[in-house]
């Protein structure tokens, strides 16, 4: 009896995450900001250690930067083949403070596994904006608003 109660527990625990899944099918999981240099690189190697290195001369050195790219890793389990938006807002240090400027791109739903979407602001988009106060990460189906992430001061 007692057996049978232990694997009755455990077989609930083990699905508690799927009954939370399906309440919640769509998700921003990471979002990693980049500077880019006049080549458009982010690295100049595939080290992490190296990338990290490059970022933090590309932030002290701003006249070597042409601009910004947004690595978001998303998810959207079950709405495979369905038309959904992920949407960067970005609050500018130049320019009007409080008008967010906006980067969209279409992007189609996966089944099971997350998928990485690069959101870019670059050339003289950029040099308007200046570096970035503020950015959230929005997910879309329509006028559904899916998933969200944003930055520590938004």
């Amino acid at each position: 009896m007692r057996w049978l109660q232990c694997s009755l527990l455990l077989t609930i625990v083990l699905l508690a995450p799927e009954a939370g899944a399906a309440a919640r099918p769509a998700k921003i999981l990471k979002v990693l900001e980049h500077r880019l240099d006049q080549a458009g690189r982010y690295a100049l190697s595939p080290s992490l250690y190296e990338r990290d290195a490059y970022q933090a001369y590309l932030r002290r050195i701003p006249s070597a930067c042409s601009g910004l790219r947004f690595d978001v890793q998303w998810k959207a389990k079950g709405r495979a083949r369905e038309e959904l938006k992920l949407r960067l807002e970005l609050l500018p240090s130049r320019g009007e403070k409080r008008k967010a400027y906006l980067v969209e791109q279409s992007v189609t739903g996966g089944r099971w596994w997350s998928r990485w979407t690069a959101l870019t602001v670059a050339g003289d988009k950029f040099r308007e904006l200046g570096e970035p106060v503020a950015w959230r990460v929005t997910l879309w189906a329509g006028d559904q608003l899916l998933a969200e992430q944003k930055s520590f001061l938004w």
